[in-house]
């Protein structure tokens, strides 16, 4: 429905808040400084931290803010998610997201104390004026309350409540990053030069000495290969991951006895008797309407003149005008003016009061009176109608029998896993197998991320057998259509490999040591060499190495071998017009360019970017203000011993991979 009728209610605040609060986090994690730092889970318990007021105020009668556990855990996951990191790295990356959320309990006390708490009324505004309707309200329908629990649910993870407490949290953030840097401001000219450097475009001439190619050039021999494995022992310790060796055998329904459990008419009427609330349908209108907007602070002319203007609108009408026409030309409701005024089908209680009742006392077809809301001056036509019903037995039944079949199915699955289990922990693997026409087999040594033979899915078989012991009793485990019954026969630890098992990769590890040290020789050698010849292209010649050049490019421009001129080769535009480089180390590729063209903006130009550019140094500015206000604010806490971990924080700096 519409976004004007609705009513301010707390779906709407939270989906707005979704959106919002993630925005924030991010803003929040990339400002404080220090949150990449350490590594290690978080407690066992419900919480991971309390923060409370510096000072003995603070400490016995102060606000305490307590941070959960679980949100630690869930913030971690989906840092884990968003980075495509490993999931092994889960420990450090929880410590992270533990410290910020710390930072920010910080930031929420610094807050409160400077009296810039959020009200509902606030969080409504907020809600109602922000840029996120796209969301709520697709082509102007509101998306109703399930779809905006499936929305919360699924990309949240997060109750209601909970979610618009964060909302309210990240206004108040905002509200505190305003107030620290409320005062700052660039001059004229700091904005002018900044304009002309990351206006002035420039050409130039490169030679670029490729990693790869370098690294077809290193020939170790094993008896260089044999020292650098002896050297880094502790790095191919475990370079051979752990193997485990199973005895199983796999099932689905095909093997259950009897075959697959038949779905009867009794067992359908008791779920249809046990679930017919799903099966409720509410009474619904479908309306057009056509809206005159008027301001709830008019006057009484202005608002006398909104209601004639509706009495006019609805006159044509009744006089058999066209509703696309007259709504296209008279309405004011931007979600359904462009549709005739067709707001669709409504559920009682879903729109404003005078409108609710209006619509739900109408006979299809008929048309109502002029009426007033607190957005102005309506009226509508309700087109169809739908008593509030349950649906029958035979129009759900072909949706409750697939669920059925599937309930009785898994169900019968897990009981013949179970009695399985109990009868190889008897007789074994191999017999039980055998005594129910199933194949038992071994699989060789596997990793982790193995494939086992004749399972739909094994990655949960693995993922069970890798915390299992070895000769420990026969276990189950879903393996996506049935079930694997499962022994771990032997275990491989991982180890370090043999030198000629691992030659290769030794070969490759010391490549890739020596490529850096290489690169950076050669391009030291080319740099100087040019500067001494003036002449890059001479100095390239000499080792071999082509001359590139680039277009007329600026600081958001790209250029092959170098990448965003952003990023190493915005040393370009500090050189003067026929200016050689000193070596450019753009990770895999080094360079050296000559300038060979050097165009800055003009006056006209840096007059017409100015305030964007302004903008944009002050967003730098408030980052960094704040950054640094965030960082004295931690020191403040930490001084003062304000902050209480459940479990003891590893060093900063700590590596997730150990020494």
């Amino acid at each position: 429905m519409i976004r004007i009728l609705q009513k301010e209610n707390r779906v709407t605040k939270i989906i707005f808040a979704g959106i919002i609060g993630v925005a924030v986090v991010s803003m929040v994690a990339y400002l404080i400084p220090g949150i990449n730092d350490g590594m290690g889970g978080g407690a066992d318990g419900t919480v991971f931290a309390t923060v409370h007021e510096p000072g003995a105020f603070g400490r016995f009668m102060g606000d305490t803010q307590t941070v959960k556990q679980a949100d630690v855990t869930r913030l971690a996951q989906q840092q884990l998610q968003q980075q495509k990191l490993p999931p092994f790295l889960l420990p450090y990356v929880e410590t992270q997201a533990g410290h910020m959320l710390v930072q920010r309990a910080m930031l929420k006390q610094e807050a409160d104390r400077l009296g810039l708490q959020v009200s509902d009324a606030d969080l409504r505004r907020e809600l109602q004026i922000g840029p996120f309707a796209q969301y709520l309200f697709p082509n102007g329908e509101y998306i109703g309350d399930d779809k905006y629990m499936d929305f919360v649910q699924s990309a949240f993870n997060l109750t209601r409540s909970d979610f618009e407490y964060q909302v309210k949290q990240d206004m108040e953030m905002n509200r505190l990053q305003a107030l620290v840097t409320g005062g700052v401001n660039v001059s004229d000219n700091a904005v002018r030069d900044s304009y002309r450097i990351s206006g002035t475009k420039v050409k130039f001439d490169y030679a670029a000495i490729s990693a790869e190619d370098l690294r077809k050039t290193i020939n170790p021999t094993d008896a260089e290969l044999q020292t650098f494995f002896k050297d880094n022992k502790t790095r191919y310790a475990t370079a051979i991951p752990e193997t485990r060796k199973l005895t199983y055998f796999a099932f689905d329904a095909n093997a259950l006895p009897g075959g697959k459990p038949k779905v009867t008419d009794a067992d359908i009427q008791k779920y249809y008797a046990d679930h017919k609330a799903d099966y409720d349908v509410k009474e619904q209108v479908k309306v057009r309407h056509i809206l005159v907007a008027v301001p709830a602070s008019a006057d009484a002319k202005t608002d006398a003149a909104g209601k004639a203007k509706a009495e006019d609108a609805l006159k044509q009408i009744k006089a058999g005008g066209d509703w696309t026409k007259i709504a296209a030309s008279t309405s004011d409701d931007p979600g359904s003016k462009g549709q005739g005024g067709e707001l669709g089908w409504l559920d009682r209680g879903k729109t404003v009061p005078e409108f609710d009742k209006t619509a739900f006392s109408l006979k299809p077809g008929e048309i109502s009176g002029v009426f007033k809301t607190q957005f102005g001056y309506h009226f509508l036509q309700v087109e169809e109608k739908k008593d509030a019903h349950t649906k029958p037995l035979e129009e759900v039944k072909p949706e409750i029998v697939p669920v059925l079949e599937q309930q009785m199915v898994g169900a019968a699955e897990a009981k013949l896993s179970s009695d399985l289990v109990a009868e190889a922990s008897k007789t074994g693997i191999d017999k039980t197998a055998a005594a129910h026409n199933l194949h038992a087999q071994t699989t060789d040594y596997l990793a982790k991320d193995g494939v086992v033979a004749g399972v739909a899915d094994g990655a949960q078989l693995l993922t069970q057998a890798f915390t299992t012991a070895k000769g420990a009793p026969p276990a189950s485990v879903s393996t996506g259509d049935g079930f694997a019954i499962f022994q771990v026969v032997d275990i491989k630890a991982a180890h370090a490999p043999s030198f000629d098992e691992y030659k290769q990769h030794i070969a490759d590890d010391f490549r890739e040591q020596k490529v850096p040290q290489l690169l950076n020789s050669q391009l030291e050698k080319l740099a100087t060499n040019a500067k001494v010849y003036n002449d890059l292209r001479k100095a390239a010649a000499e080792m071999n190495i082509p001359v590139k050049s680039s277009d007329l490019v600026g600081k958001d421009g790209q250029v092959p071998d170098l990448g965003a001129m952003s990023g190493p080769g915005s040393v370009a535009f500090s050189l003067a017009k026929g200016a050689i480089s000193g070596p450019i180390n753009a990770g895999r590729v080094g360079v050296v360019l000559t300038i060979t063209d050097k165009q800055e903006p003009t006056a006209e130009e840096i007059a017409k970017n100015f305030n964007a550019t302004k903008d944009q140094l002050l967003n730098e500015q408030h980052e960094e203000i704040f950054k640094v206000f965030v960082g004295s604010l931690t020191d403040k806490y930490e001084k003062a011993n304000a902050v209480k971990y459940t479990k003891k924080q590893p060093a900063p700096g700590a590596s997730p991979f150990g020494n």
